[in-house]
C-alpha cells in the first residue's frame, strides 16, 4: 500500500474519532452519550498542553502523559502528528486541496513557495511559553486541538442542536460564540489562499514538533544534490518546506506527497540527511525572540491589574470543583469540554470578566441556560483534560458523608436587588425564588408585610351582600383574586383583613363579608391590601446554585443575583473583608 495512502487513512480515522468524542461528549441515556468513552484522549496526545501546564504548576496532569507517546514518535521520524494525526490540520489540507483544484503548476509551485513569515509560529511559540513561566496557560487560544475542540462544540454543533435536535433535546446557546466561529472560518478559510495556512504560519503546536523533529534519526531527503527541473514535489509539498532544493526539515509535515510523486524516485525516507543539504529551524531573527520574549512583561503586567483580590469581578463564577482563580488559569486550555456536558447550558466562555488571560476559559451564567447548576451533577469536572476543574463526587458536592464537616460546594451567594425585586419596589407578590431553592433548610427565606396598594387605596365602594361595589375599575394590571389581596375599610388599621376571592368587573367577591362594618351608602371608601412574602437570603445556607436567580421572572437584569462572594475555592472570595 502506498504511504500517501496510509497517511490519508490515518487523517481520516483520527479526524473521524475526533468527532465521535465531541458528539459523545453529551449528558443523556442514549448509548453514545457520554458512556465511558476516553473523549480527552486526542487532547490529551497534546505535547504543548502538558509542556505548559507543567511549567505553569510545576506538576503533570496524569492523563497528559499520553503526550509522551506524541512526543516520542516526534524525536524517531518527526512531525508525523501534523501529517497524519491532527484534525484541524486534516480539514486545513482538505480545504487546500479544493483551493488549489483547477490551478496551472506555476500556481501550485507558488502556493507552495517557502515563507519568512513561516517563521512566526515560533516566536509565537517562544511567547506563549514565556507566558507560563509566569503562570498563565494562552495556549490553548492557538493551540490546534483545543481550538477545534471549542469551535466544534460550542458553534458548529450547536447548530445541529438548534436546528435539528439530534445532539441535545433542547437548543443550546453559548455567549459571543459567534467570535469562536469567526475564528474557525478564518482558520480554515484562509486556506483557500494559502494551503495549510495554520500550520505554516500560525500553528505553535506544529513548532513546537518542528523543534523536537530537530533529532530525529529518519527524515525526507534526496538521493543526489542535483534535480530536475519539473518541480511536481513542489507542486504538493504540504508543509512549504522545499523539498526540490535544500530541505527544511522543521516545516515537513509528512505527507509524504514528494517521495510518492518524484518521477525519478530521487526522495526517500531514511536514516540519513539529504544530500542537497538540510536546514532544520527556518531563519529566525533576534529581534523576533525578544519581541515574543514580551510574554513575560505582558503576564507581569496582567498580574498587577488589579483584577485579584479586592477588585475582583464579583460576577465571574466559576463551575464547581473549579481550582482558585491563580491555579485555574494555569491549567485551563479553553477547550470547551465543560461547556459542552454542563446539562443546564449555564457554563459559558467568558470575554474579559477576567482579563484578557481569561478570554473564553468557562465562568458560568444562570440567565442563558436551562437552569441554575443542579445540585445532583458534577459532569464538569469530570471531562475536564487538565483538571483546572477538578472532578467532584457527588458526597463531596453536596457536603455528605465525610464532607459533612466543610458543607456543600459552594459557587457564591445571592443577593436580593430590592430595586428590581417585584415584592420590594412594586408591591407585587412573587415567591418564585423561595419556592426554587434547593437548599433544605432553605436559604432563603420571607417575611410577610402587608402594604396598601398604591393604585386602589382609598377606593370609593358599597357593600352588597357578601360582596363590594366599587366606585371605578382599579387599574392595577395585578390580579386580584389571586389570593394575596385584601380588603379593609380605610381609617381602620386594626380592623381584620377579607381576602378577596373573585373579581368581576367593578364587583370584589369576599371570602368573608364585611359584616359588621358597615359601608351604608355608595361614597364609603376602602382599602386594598396586598399580602408580600419580602424574600432575604441566609448566606451561611446559599450554595450559589442561581436556580433563583434564573427563574426569577424578571427580565433582563435579575431581581436576585449571584456573585463569587463565599465561593468555596477561593479564601479570598469570602463574604466579609
Amino acid at each position: 500500500m502506498r504511504i500517501v495512502t496510509v497517511r490519508r487513512l490515518s487523517q481520516i480515522f483520527f479526524l473521524a474519532v475526533f468527532l465521535w468524542f465531541c458528539i459523545t461528549a453529551t449528558l443523556g441515556t442514549a448509548w453514545w452519550q457520554l458512556r465511558g468513552w476516553p473523549i480527552n484522549w486526542i487532547l490529551n496526545l497534546d505535547p504543548l498542553t502538558a509542556l505548559a501546564t507543567a511549567l505553569a504548576t510545576g506538576t503533570l496532569y496524569a492523563p497528559l502523559t499520553w503526550a509522551l507517546v506524541a512526543t516520542f514518535l516526534t524525536l524517531f521520524v518527526g512531525r508525523f502528528f501534523c501529517g497524519f494525526a491532527c484534525p484541524l490540520g486534516t480539514i486545513n489540507q482538505f480545504t487546500g486541496w479544493l483551493g488549489r483544484l483547477g490551478q496551472g503548476p506555476a500556481g501550485r509551485v507558488e502556493a507552495n513557495r517557502h515563507r519568512r513569515p513561516q517563521a512566526w509560529k515560533y516566536y509565537l511559540l517562544v511567547f506563549l511559553l514565556a507566558l507560563t513561566f509566569m503562570g498563565s496557560v494562552q495556549t490553548g487560544i492557538f493551540d490546534p486541538l483545543p481550538l477545534l475542540h471549542r469551535s466544534v462544540n460550542l458553534a458548529l454543533f450547536p447548530l445541529a442542536d438548534n436546528c435539528l435536535g439530534v445532539l441535545s433535546d433542547e437548543p443550546r446557546f453559548y455567549a459571543s460564540v459567534w467570535v469562536i466561529g469567526v475564528v474557525l472560518l478564518g482558520v480554515v478559510g484562509l486556506n483557500l489562499a494559502w494551503p495549510r495556512f495554520f500550520c505554516r504560519f500560525a500553528c505553535p503546536l506544529g513548532a513546537l514538533f518542528g523543534l523536537l523533529s530537530r533529532f530525529t534519526p529518519w527524515r525526507i531527503g534526496k538521493t543526489a544534490d542535483t534535480c530536475g527541473d519539473c518541480l511536481i514535489c513542489e507542486q504538493y509539498c504540504e508543509g512549504a518546506c522545499r523539498p526540490s532544493g535544500k530541505f527544511i526539515g522543521s516545516e515537513c509535515v509528512l505527507c509524504f506527497n514528494c517521495l510518492d510523486r518524484c518521477p525519478v524516485s530521487r526522495v526517500t525516507f531514511a536514516g540519513k540527511a539529504s544530500a542537497a543539504g538540510e536546514v532544520w529551524v527556518p531563519d529566525l531573527s533576534r529581534r523576533g525572540f525578544i519581541m515574543a520574549g514580551a510574554g513575560v512583561l505582558l503576564a507581569s503586567m496582567w498580574g498587577v491589574g488589579g483584577l485579584a483580590g479586592a477588585n475582583r469581578d464579583p460576577s465571574l463564577i466559576r463551575p464547581p470543583g473549579a481550582l482558585d482563580e491563580e491555579r485555574f488559569l494555569a491549567r485551563c486550555i479553553r477547550c470547551g469540554q465543560c461547556m459542552r456536558i454542563c446539562p443546564g447550558n449555564i457554563i459559558q466562555p467568558a470575554l474579559f470578566e477576567a482579563g484578557v488571560q481569561g478570554l473564553w476559559t468557562p465562568t458560568v451564567n444562570y440567565r442563558i441556560g436551562r437552569s441554575g447548576c443542579q445540585p445532583n451533577c458534577i459532569a464538569c469536572g469530570q471531562v475536564c483534560p487538565t483538571a483546572a476543574i477538578r472532578p467532584l463526587s457527588l458526597e463531596e458536592k453536596q457536603g455528605l458523608g465525610e464532607f459533612a464537616a466543610q458543607g456543600p460546594i459552594r459557587l457564591g451567594t445571592a443577593f436580593v436587588d430590592r430595586g428590581r425585586c417585584l415584592p420590594w419596589a412594586m408591591d407585587r407578590p412573587c415567591l418564585v425564588c423561595h419556592e426554587l431553592c434547593p437548599v433544605s433548610p432553605k436559604a432563603i427565606f420571607t417575611r410577610t408585610v402587608f402594604e396598601t396598594i398604591r393604585d386602589g387605596q382609598a377606593v370609593p365602594a358599597r357593600v352588597q351582600g357578601p360582596g363590594v361595589e366599587l366606585e371605578a375599575p382599579i387599574s392595577t394590571e395585578a390580579n386580584l383574586a389571586n389570593g394575596d389581596y385584601y380588603l379593609r375599610s380605610t381609617g381602620q388599621p386594626e380592623a381584620a383583613l377579607r381576602r378577596i376571592a373573585g373579581l368581576a368587573g367593578t364587583r370584589l367577591t369576599l371570602e368573608r363579608p364585611l359584616a359588621g362594618e358597615s359601608l351604608p351608602a355608595m361614597g364609603a371608601r376602602v382599602d386594598i391590601v396586598v399580602r408580600l412574602a419580602r424574600p432575604f437570603v441566609d448566606a451561611a445556607k446559599c450554595i450559589g446554585c442561581g436556580m433563583c436567580e434564573h427563574e426569577c421572572p424578571v427580565s433582563g437584569r435579575r431581581a436576585i443575583r449571584v456573585y463569587s462572594e463565599n465561593e468555596s475555592r477561593s479564601r479570598l472570595g469570602r463574604m466579609l473583608i
